[in-house]
């Protein structure tokens, strides 16, 4: 697996995964709502799918979320398959 660097770019609402070096591997958008954030949207490079990149862009993404004291809705099916799988992150997920 490649490793992922994810970064909040506010400004644009969304996580962004970068390998080390900088190319931009996958991408969750989200919107804020208050303290709550959506997930809606996540998305791999083509050429990047298959690695994992995926499943570390949104375990990462989650982490950040926590770490800032939000919790979430997962819109987004693959993050809502991810948080389904990972009891870890249950107790962060609201349902709109």
């Amino acid at each position: 697996m490649t490793d992922v660097v994810v970064t909040d770019v506010t400004d644009t609402q969304r996580f962004e995964g970068r390998t080390p070096d900088g190319e931009l591997l996958g991408v969750v958008a989200y919107e804020r709502r208050g303290d709550d954030v959506v997930l809606t949207h996540t998305e791999v490079d083509p050429d990047a799918e298959g690695h994992g990149i995926g499943t570390a862009l949104v375990r990462q993404t989650l982490d950040a979320l926590r770490a800032q004291g939000s919790r979430v809705v997962p819109q987004c099916p693959f993050v809502r398959a991810f948080v389904e799988s990972h009891d870890e992150y249950g107790d962060m997920v609201i349902d709109r």
